[in-house]
């Protein structure tokens, strides 16, 4: 009996005690609410979040742990609008998510906990990706400015490289179905090894972000924070090692136009076990070696021979194959189950489907090319972002290599080149990728491509007559990754090509005629796109009493709308940039015309233009006069992709002068 007492009173002491913890737990949280203050204190955002806690635990099998505590406040409706409903990703394959905690911190004082049974899981919204993609969701429901949400979640698994790059900032987790307790099936696929990638940017004011890890003692880690300064500790405790990062104040990220990637320029932690990139290169040719993704089959291999039966080099082997590839496996994934995200579809399953990710058309490719007798091999990379020396995951792509000679690597893409002359797009210079070759690899950083292998070339002649109508031709070409975007346009609907080159026409005056069209087929890539335009436009210039004014059709830009042109439509306004800037590929511009003036009249002053030379771009452009001719050039030298930020002068100073040429009209007087 007096066992039985002591027993109630210990228990009831314990209820006390976690009673009392969480009172006290309660009102901290209300004093950081209440110290946070109002959105005068943060330049007018709508949000802020008091506190972002990330704590990780990792087990020897590279399992990990998450436990994310969030508390955001409102400051705005707009704030209130935006913490309506939290949605968290999930994978049903490789990991799990569990929300332990939901509660809204009224501004009257009193706490709301919103039940755990009414988180909503849906299927996720998809295009072109279907792998079962899902969303649990928090229905937050009705917020008030001063209102605050606390949310605790639990996460264990992982969300592999090609699945998706980089954690977003925001809640994104994955999750599997909440009764699996396999474990085995959310240990990573490097078996043994933990990698994260810790944004330290955010896009709204966040007063506190941390991020914990706890590893086993016989399990180093390796570590770098880039674009700016985290305070850091380490601790041991027994058999494991602690590292605690943290910022705080951290404001909301200015970004700048065409700037490069957040992930290139903001704040953000990079962790690895994996040894170097020449381990996780070993792994990646290990995995899919060993599930046989580039088996060849009988069908494969007739196809094969009959795509290059009539090729006479190997570059012409490689080329037919690679663009079969681009343009009969459409883009489109199917989820293989197990082993998806990070294990390249076999052969025989892209070619029955005919359709897969990057990585299943990287796949295609290269079970083609071992069919044909070559060497090829998967190699990721990250479209859009730069890639660290800190070995995690930082790929969003899949393309392919070809060894076309001991220790030569040739890189092909199939999915960015459907339309594309190039069989490794230029789009995709300056940067990172890993092949995953027997002998493993480093890091690589692809080659700038020169202008020159883009250009953009127009020639003209025309002819000038009294009454203001001009009358001529244009023909425009282009190679490389322009060709690309010209033939892109006038890929699809037959009948909407012809609106296509009445608007370009248009844009140059609306009284434009065209007489007569040609233009290169845009499904043959065999040859660069030509296009030839006669066209006549009545009042063109403008005529008064002793003066005609015009400026020449080719100095206008012709195609100049943003797909084909998007160097044009760049925000110029900055005069200095605090970070990298990007293009979509390096181009060159190469305008000539000539124009036969009116008799009677004479050229009042021909227009001079400053040469530009400098590491990012090369500008030149001049009017000369000739009897009653006029002729005109100009060139644009775009000399990469990715530019340092101290290059904005000069790349600026060149785009704007392009600009310049086409506003500045010619002005003939009567003799």
């Amino acid at each position: 009996m007096q066992k039985r007492i002591w027993l109630i009173i210990l228990l009831f002491c314990a209820v006390f005690l976690s009673l009392n913890a969480k009172t006290t737990d309660d009102q901290h949280l209300k004093k950081l609410i209440k110290e946070a203050g109002g959105a005068e204190k943060y330049n007018g955002a709508a949000r802020v979040i008091i506190f972002d806690s990330t704590k990780v635990k990792v087990m020897d099998s590279g399992l990990s742990y998450v436990t994310i505590h969030r508390l955001t406040k409102v400051l705005k409706p707009e704030g209130a609008m935006e913490l309506a409903s939290r949605k968290f990703g999930y994978d049903p394959l490789t990991a799990y998510v569990e929300v332990k905690k939901a509660r809204i911190f009224r501004k009257d004082g009193s706490i709301e906990i919103i039940p755990l049974e009414k988180v909503l899981d849906h299927t996720a919204p998809a295009y072109m990706i279907y792998w079962g993609a899902r969303e649990k969701m928090i229905p937050v429901g009705r917020l008030e400015t001063g209102d605050a949400l606390e949310t605790v979640i639990f996460r264990k698994g992982f969300t592999y490289a090609l699945l998706n790059a980089l954690n977003s900032p925001d809640d994104s987790f994955a999750s599997i179905p909440q009764n699996e307790e396999d474990d085995e099936r959310y240990i990573p696929p490097m078996r043994g090894e933990f990698y994260d990638i810790v944004p330290f940017w955010s896009s709204v004011p966040v007063l506190l972000k941390s991020y914990t890890v706890s590893l086993p003692s016989n399990k180093p880690i390796q570590y770098q924070i880039y674009n700016g300064e985290l305070t850091s500790w380490i601790h041991f405790e027994k058999d494991r090692t602690i590292y605690h990062f943290e910022k705080r104040d951290i404001e909301p990220f200015k970004r700048e136009p065409n700037m490069v990637a957040l992930s290139d320029v903001a704040p953000k932690l990079l962790l690895s076990t994996c040894h170097d990139w020449i381990a996780k290169s070993l792994w990646f040719n290990k995995v899919n070696e060993d599930y046989g993704s580039f088996e060849v089959t009988p069908e494969i291999q007739k196809k094969v021979d009959e795509l290059t039966k009539d090729c006479k080099t190997d570059e012409e082997k490689v080329s037919v194959l690679t663009h079969w590839v681009a343009e009969e496996i459409r883009y489109s994934g199917l989820s293989m189950g197990r082993g998806e995200g990070y294990t390249l579809h076999k052969g025989a399953v892209d070619f029955r489907d005919r359709c897969g990710v990057c990585k299943d058309k990287a796949g295609m490719l290269i079970t083609m090319l071992r069919a044909a007798g070559f060497k090829a091999y998967p190699t990721m990379t990250m479209a859009g972002s730069r890639i660290d020396r800190i070995p995690a995951d930082q790929f969003n792509h899949c393309v392919v290599v070809w060894e076309k000679s001991k220790g030569n690597y040739i890189l092909l893409d199939p999915t960015w080149v459907p339309g594309v002359r190039e069989l490794w797009s230029s789009a995709e210079q300056q940067q990172q990728y890993l092949m995953g070759i027997p002998q493993g690899a480093d890091l690589k950083t692809t080659p700038i491509s020169p202008p020159e292998n883009h250009y953009f070339r127009v020639r003209g002649e025309s002819k000038l007559t009294k009454d203001g109508t001009l009358k001529g031709w244009v023909t425009i070409e282009g190679e490389g990754q322009s060709d690309a975007r010209i033939r892109r346009n006038l890929r699809g609907m037959k009948a909407l090509r012809q609106e296509y080159f009445d608007r370009a026409m248009y844009a140059i005056s609306p009284r434009a005629r065209i007489l007569s069209l040609s233009y290169t087929d845009p499904y043959d890539i065999s040859k660069p796109m030509k296009i030839t335009i006669h066209y006549q436009i009545p009042g063109y210039a403008r005529v008064l009493k002793n003066e005609i004014i015009f400026t020449p059709v080719v100095a206008r830009h012709l195609l100049s709308d943003r797909r084909t042109n998007p160097y044009l439509y760049m925000n110029l306004d900055l005069k200095r940039r605090k970070y990298s800037f990007r293009t979509r590929c390096s181009k060159l511009i190469d305008f000539k015309e000539k124009i036969s003036l009116p008799k009677g009249y004479k050229i009042s002053t021909l227009p001079k233009f400053k040469s530009i030379e400098g590491n990012a771009a090369d500008f030149s452009a001049e009017y000369k006069a000739s009897k009653n001719y006029l002729t005109f050039k100009e060139n644009l030298s775009m000399k990469k992709r990715i530019y340092a930020a101290e290059e904005w002068p000069n790349f600026r100073q060149a785009v704007k002068s392009v600009k310049n040429v086409s506003e500045i009209p010619i002005v003939l007087i009567k003799k």
